[in-house]
């Protein structure tokens, strides 16, 4: 039997994220403590060894993940958090698991991981700047202009300044939170742009959003843990 070893973490020192929707003009600023965040994706090769699981579109050890829907990532959470010791996030409602987003809880008490929050996710891929982007698009990023329209392995491109590869780019990634529960129910919030996207879609700031049982070749996530005290 192979060894296995945690997942790779970078260290997010606490601060503050201005986000903001084109859709409705609407800025908010969140207060985010510090936190731990994987420098890419989760890749085929972990979630496999997690779940037994090979749901990709495209093949490849050291590619993100895809076609995993955000209840998918949910439960890849709770699984790695169980194999490596710490307590799952996420309670999964006791009268059967929909992964619509209305039945998972998350327990704040909880050292195990989970997916990141939106804000979170804003700032780590900021890392500091201001701009649209951590740096030159195609230096950073596999997009539609550059990445001949396929996927790529995770950490190819160039990091930002806190050491994150693929923030933009790449896949699109699940985040935790509710898009506009009032005018789009339960679903949740993508972030970062994807390898068939146009340049205009891989910004910091930009939101899509998608039902949390949807799944496709472009979307898949990176994983995060509390620094609780």
């Amino acid at each position: 039997m192979g060894t296995r070893t945690e997942p790779e973490m970078i260290a997010v020192p606490p601060g503050r994220a201005v986000l903001s929707d084109r859709r409705t003009r609407r800025s908010w600023e969140v207060g985010l403590a510090p936190y731990l965040l994987t420098p890419h994706p989760v890749t085929q090769a972990l979630y496999t060894e997690v779940t037994g699981l090979r749901p990709s579109a495209a093949q490849g050890a050291g590619l993100p993940v895809e076609s995993v829907s955000w209840g998918d990532a949910v439960r890849f959470c709770n699984a790695l958090s169980r194999r490596d010791g710490y307590a799952p996030v996420y309670r999964l409602r006791a009268d059967g698991f929909r992964a619509d987003g209305e039945d998972v809880e998350w327990d704040a008490a909880a050292n195990g991981y989970r997916l990141p929050t939106e804000a979170e996710w804003e700032y780590a891929c900021r890392a500091g700047t201001t701009g649209p982007r951590y740096g030159p698009l195609d230096e950073v990023a596999w997009y539609r202009g550059n990445s001949d329209e396929r996927i790529r392995e995770v950490g190819g491109r160039r990091p930002n300044p806190w050491g994150f590869h693929d923030m933009l780019g790449n896949v699109w990634e699940w985040c935790w939170d509710v898009y506009d529960a009032e005018v789009y129910g339960t679903y949740r919030v993508l972030r970062g742009g994807g390898w068939f996207d146009e340049h205009w879609s891989c910004r910091a700031s930009v939101r899509r959003r998608s039902h949390p049982t949807f799944r496709v070749d472009d979307v898949g996530f990176r994983i995060a843990r509390s620094v609780l005290r």
